[in-house]
C-alpha cells in the first residue's frame, strides 16, 4: 500500500513515479529561483522549509515534524516523544568547519525527523550549510551509492567514514547549476529514484 497522499494513488509504484517528477522539479525550482538562499540555514526551520517545497503537493505532512516512529534497515530513528527535543539541540550544534557541518548532518540523519523524504531534504541543507560556512558544496555525483549508505548506516557510531567520503567529493562549485542538478539525481538514486533527470524535467511539464 502507498503513503496517504494528496493524488489518491493507492499504488506504491504509481506514487513513487509522480513524487520523483513532482518532487524534482520543485527541487529545480528552488535552486532556480534564488528560493533556497532565502530560507534558514543549519536550523530545522531551513530544512522544513525545503521538505515544505518538495513535498506539498504530493503529502499533508510535508515539512511538519511526524507522528510516528519509524525505523530502517533495523535502525531505529528518534523516537517521537524526543524528536522536538533532538531538534533543538540540533539547531544549537555548531557548524563553523567541516567536520561539525557533518556531525550536525549525521544527527539529523538520526533525528529523520519527517515521515518521508528526510535524506532527499537534508543532503539539500547539508549543502546549503557547507555553501555558508566553508563556501563548498559536496558533488553527489562521485559519491557512489552503496558506499553512502553504509558510511552513513555506522555514522551514528562512528562518523570518520562519511567526513573522509563527504570530502573526497567537496568542490568550490557553489552556485553551479549542473553540479546542483547532479547532486539531485545522485540524492535520489541513493533513494532508489531513477526514472527521471532533473535537468530534463521542464521539458516535460
Amino acid at each position: 500500500m502507498a503513503l496517504e497522499n494528496k493524488l489518491g494513488i493507492i499504488d506504491s509504484a504509481e506514487l513513487a513515479c509522480a513524487e520523483e517528477r513532482i518532487s524534482k522539479t520543485r527541487a529545480l525550482e528552488l535552486f532556480e529561483t534564488g528560493m533556497l538562499e532565502t530560507f534558514e540555514v543549519g536550523t530545522f526551520e531551513g530544512l522544513a522549509k525545503i521538505h515544505k517545497y518538495l513535498f506539498n503537493e504530493i503529502y499533508d505532512f510535508a515539512g511538519k515534524i511526524r507522528e510516528v516512529n519509524i525505523s530502517k534497515g533495523g535502525f531505529r530513528f528518534a523516537p517521537v516523544m524526543y524528536l522536538e527535543a533532538a531538534l533543538k539541540h540540533i539547531d544549537r550544534t555548531p557548524q563553523s568547519n567541516f567536520d561539525e557541518i557533518i556531525e550536525k548532518y549525521v544527527e539529523m540523519n538520526a533525528a529523520h525527523p519527517f515521515r518521508e523524504g528526510n535524506g532527499r531534504s537534508a543532503r539539500i541543507w547539508l549543502d546549503m550549510i557547507l555553501k555558508k560556512e566553508i563556501k563548498q558544496v559536496i558533488d553527489w555525483s562521485k559519491i557512489d551509492k552503496e558506499d553512502y549508505l553504509l558510511a552513513m548506516e555506522r555514522s551514528p557510531i562512528k562518523d570518520i567514514e562519511i567526513k573522509v567520503l563527504l570530502r573526497y567529493a567537496l568542490t568550490d562549485k557553489i552556485d553551479d547549476r549542473e553540479i546542483y542538478i547532479k547532486g539531485v539525481d545522485a540524492s535520489y538514486h541513493y533513494e532508489g529514484y531513477n526514472l527521471y533527470k532533473t535537468g530534463n524535467l521542464k521539458n516535460e511539464q
